[in-house]
């Protein structure tokens, strides 16, 4: 795992770079690479890149960066892991080629070179990378097909110009520091900004399974190389081999049933299991105590000769939060090497400037105070990788909140959308009175959705509604309804577009790949765990498992109303039942009772206090009562304080340049 940054003057400007700031920007990820650093400027000084490593696998010198091809031609920089890598090297060995390291950068490089734009059909992993191609004078982008890893750019000054974090392009002098209105109000919704916008104006993301060229004619050629449904066809499923591009298979799963998609979830998961365990150094699994992280567990568990390292965070005071019973008696169980580490409110405040740093973009998910102090542990433990369980409760419908739209689309919704206008708009207006009153503004935004004819499901982790925001924004900023439902629209109307049947949890299922998994919960874990320079693997999102799963039918992933019904069924007699079948808990930080508590005043103080309040954009009389109503425990407004406390601290630091 690693950070990569980099420079391209397709526009032969005045604005010209030295090694020197490629040194500046990628030493502001340095915590993503601490073991190495590289730069390389090309000959025209046209192209420039800068890298840090953190080094996983082949350790020696020889896995350097940039790294280049033995006719200088083509360079990269690459930030991630092939996991099959070794499967590639013997089909490039027997082509010709001859290899420096046991680094899989290096099968990467060769893959380009043998199968051009189609290498990225043959990589099973996540990764972020930049090609440079001498010969054809193209810059090449790829992010992977999940999103696990990130990747951002700007245009600025005749110049292309790119990194894993934010930060490093902030260190170019052309990049200015500007919010973005439009991403500001997605990011009210969404607790994030979709792909491609960010929070900085005109500093985009490229979107999982995209690859992007630019040439010299500066212009970007983006391309989707890979989507989790495919049109008209099945996916592949290659377990041992080289993955195939699922366009290119047909596989009639029509006559599946609930014990072969049982054996295959599982073969599919040992494999992806195994696969996530090719490391040069020490690795080990987070360990909440669910069934996903538990899997991980007792699949490394068969694999291995030595006891699973395992790391838990828990919450002092707090035992709601907790779930350190559950992974004691996993660790127990399977006899890991268990660590735990227990916090509290001041070790989370004093961690919060931190987080703004390295976050880059407000990520307004509280989880990402345990992440990083169960991160931090296992880093002084010295496990420099570790397995995660996120993706599972996506792609398998795990989250009672899937259960309960999917109940009310089918029965409620359905009945009210068909009124006629007259009566959605009495039905509207009447409960407008009653639920602004009570600060009921999620539910007033449903009757809201079926009167406007708008998509009911935008995303499972909806925060601020547009009802909300019509409160919270000034007059000239007043929400943008239209943006953010197009973009729930959009990913709706693009599966629909693949699949005309798909049912509606299948559409659900596929609107958290398009926004929440990856831009949310995959980016709360890349940045925070690198923060702490350790690297974070997902086996249950890998892409055959992805394909796989969203083949298999609605009355699989739910049955007799329990979720992840198939899931749950593939790892009995892998993990014990109590586990298995345990009420959801979920992964969580308490900033309910922190907002409420210990951080309230402070919360209140610097929202009130912040430029963007002061400059009325956003309304402090709407936040004052909301902060009152939850400190009163009339409501439960902690995520939407927390949302605010992330964005206003934010702009503070990234664009005010003020220190917190």
């Amino acid at each position: 795992m690693c950070g990569i940054c980099g420079v391209y003057n397709y526009g032969n400007s005045n604005q010209s770079f030295d090694e020197a700031l490629l040194i500046r920007m990628s030493d502001t990820i340095k915590h993503r690479g601490p073991d190495d650093s590289g730069s390389f400027v090309s000959p025209d000084r046209r192209v420039g890149f800068g890298f840090r490593r953190l080094s996983i696998v082949d350790l020696s010198p020889a896995g350097h960066q940039p790294m280049f091809s033995p006719d200088k031609s083509v360079s990269i920089i690459f930030n991630g892991e092939i996991y099959n890598h070794l499967v590639l090297r013997k089909e490039l060995e027997a082509k010709g080629y001859t290899y420096r390291s046991r680094s899989d950068t290096e099968t990467v490089l060769y893959a380009y070179q043998e199968y051009g734009l189609n290498f990225v059909h043959k990589l099973l992993g996540m990764f972020a990378l930049a090609l440079w191609d001498e010969k054809k004078k193209i810059l090449v982008l790829v992010r992977d097909r999940i999103g696990i890893k990130p990747l951002y750019y700007t245009v600025a000054g005749g110049q292309f110009i790119f990194g894993s974090e934010i930060k490093a392009i902030l260190q170019h002098p052309s990049v200015p520091r500007e919010l973005d209105p439009r991403a500001m109000d997605a990011y009210l919704t969404f607790l994030i900004s979709p792909a491609p916008s960010t929070l900085f104006k005109n500093i985009r993301k490229l979107e999982p399974g995209h690859l992007m060229v630019v040439g010299q004619d500066g212009i970007l050629r983006n391309e989707q190389y890979w989507d989790p449904v495919p049109i008209g066809q099945q996916p592949s499923i290659d377990i041992d081999g080289t993955p195939i591009p699922h366009s290119t298979l047909v596989e009639n799963t029509a006559g599946m049933t609930e014990e072969s998609c049982i054996s295959t979830i599982r073969s599919l998961l040992r494999q992806s299991v195994k696969d996530r365990m090719m490391s040069d150094v020490p690795f080990g699994v987070f360990l909440s105590g669910g069934i996903d992280s538990s899997t991980n567990v007792a699949l490394m568990a068969e694999l291995m000769d030595r006891p699973v390292d395992t790391f838990s965070v828990g919450i002092r005071d707090l035992e709601k939060y907790n779930e350190l019973g559950y992974a004691r008696q996993i660790a127990s169980q399977f006899k890991t090497n268990h660590h735990e580490v227990i916090i509290d409110h001041k070790m989370a405040f004093d961690f919060l400037p931190k987080l703004i740093y390295h976050q880059d973009e407000p990520l307004a998910d509280p989880v990402c105070i345990p992440l990083y102090f169960v991160s931090k542990l296992a880093r002084d433990n010295g496990t420099i990788v570790v397995q995660v369980g996120e993706g599972s409760d996506e792609q398998f419908a795990g989250y009672q909140s899937m259960l309960r739209e999917l109940r009310f689309y089918n029965t409620a919704w359905k009945t009210y959308r068909a009124l006629p206008g007259f009566a959605k708009s009495f039905i509207y207006g009447a409960a407008a009175l009653f639920l602004e009153r009570k600060q009921e503004y999620l539910a007033l935004d449903y009757i809201r959705k079926g009167l406007r004819g708008e998509e009911l499901f935008w995303g499972g982790a909806i925060n601020f509604t547009e009802t909300h925001k019509r409160l919270l924004l000034d007059g000239q900023r007043k929400t943008d309804q239209q943006f953010v439902h197009a973009l729930a629209k959009s990913w709706h109307d693009e599966l629909l577009r693949r699949d005309p049947g798909a049912d509606y949890l299948k559409r659900m299922i596929y609107l958290e790949f398009k926004n929440r998994l990856p831009e949310l919960l995959l980016m709360r874990v890349d940045k925070v765990s690198m923060a702490t320079s350790i690297e974070a693997r997902v086996p249950f999102l890998d892409h055959r498992l992805v394909e796989y799963s969203m083949t298999i039918p609605q009355n699989f992933k739910v049955k007799n109303g329990e979720p992840k019904y198939i899931l749950k069924k593939a790892v009995e007699g892998i993990v014990p039942n109590n586990i298995i079948y345990r009420k959801k808990q979920g992964f969580a930080a308490p900033v309910n009772e922190w907002l409420r508590n210990e951080w309230s005043a402070y919360a209140e103080n610097t929202i009130r206090e912040s430029t963007l309040v002061k400059q009325g954009i956003l309304q402090y009389g709407f936040i004052k009562s909301m902060i009152e109503s939850h400190r009163g425990r009339k409501i439960d407004a902690g995520q939407n304080i927390w949302n605010l406390l992330n964005l206003v601290l934010w702009h503070k630091y990234w664009i005010e340049g003020k220190e917190l």
